[in-house]
């Protein structure tokens, strides 16, 4: 049986506020796209339950400040990462 959007939406805005998750990580921790949770905690939740909207809204600026520093987290660790591996000698040389 199929959930209810809007129980789902509310399910989703909940696991959020108490895990501070970014849409990325909920849809992956539920199995749905990120789409589909973004739309549920921003248009859906918006009409259900306002007070729990604002709370995730406030999640999701605060995630969306973060991202320039989550991004260049990542770049600098790729590097890294490719300062370190040694690649063998191609048969040529």
């Amino acid at each position: 049986m199929k959930e209810n959007t809007w129980d789902r939406a509310i399910r989703l805005a909940e696991y959020i506020v108490e895990t501070k998750n970014t849409v990325r990580k909920t849809a992956a921790t539920f199995g749905i796209s990120k789409s589909t949770v973004h739309k549920d905690v921003t248009e859906r939740l918006k009409h259900t339950n306002p007070s729990l909207y604002r709370e995730v809204a406030l999640v999701l600026e605060q995630n969306t400040q973060d991202r320039h520093l989550r991004g260049g987290e990542a770049t600098r660790q790729k590097y890294i990462l490719q300062r370190t591996c040694t690649y063998p000698a191609s048969e040529e040389e």
